[in-house]
């Protein structure tokens, strides 16, 4: 295996069951309706928006906690990685010439986020294994991310497998050989 996948597959395994908390604040519904413009869903934007004028509780697209990558304004473009990830969204990578693809999403809706509600995030790698594959070696890192309210009951949970490969040139082109 190569140093670089080394390094990403020891720092993974320090990391499994070591949890990651994030206060993602109040939820809003300025942020749900945003989330689901981005989604044209212009019917959800109607209603949530005449439930909101109502005085009526206001429930979250299904997704939107899932489909919300970061809870932070987010990194110039200046400092994204070459795979277009910000750094604190690659675990197990920093400073290292990798490049990730996601390689599958599993989601658990477990209770409606809504609008008022304090929500915080925990993450945590749960798997680090070395792979072998027709274009050459890899390591798949398990992450989960678990969403839950102030009042410590869980909204979803979120299963995700990352594909890390060996970016460095001379990885490059010995995997064209």
């Amino acid at each position: 295996m190569s140093p670089v996948l080394e390094a990403v597959l020891s720092r993974a395994r320090e990391l499994i069951g070591k949890w990651e908390s994030e206060d993602c604040g109040v939820l809003s519904v300025k942020d749900f309706c945003r989330y689901a413009a981005a989604l044209n869903d212009v019917d959800y934007i109607r209603t949530a928006r005449a439930r909101e004028a109502a005085g009526e509780s206001v429930v979250a697209p299904a997704l939107f906690l899932a489909g919300t990558l970061s809870w932070e304004d987010g990194p110039a473009e200046d400092e994204l990685r070459p795979d277009g990830l910000a750094s604190r969204e690659s675990p197990c990578t920093r400073g290292l010439p990798v490049r990730q693809v996601h390689g599958g999403q599993s989601v658990r809706l477990v209770r409606a986020a809504v609008a008022g509600a304090r929500v915080t995030a925990a993450r945590s790698v749960t798997s680090a294994d070395q792979r072998q594959g027709r274009s050459g070696e890899f390591v798949l890192l398990g992450v989960t991310t678990r969403f839950t309210a102030q009042d410590g009951e869980e909204l979803m949970a979120v299963d995700e497998t990352i594909v890390v490969l060996d970016d460095a040139p001379n990885a490059r082109s010995g995997a064209a050989a």
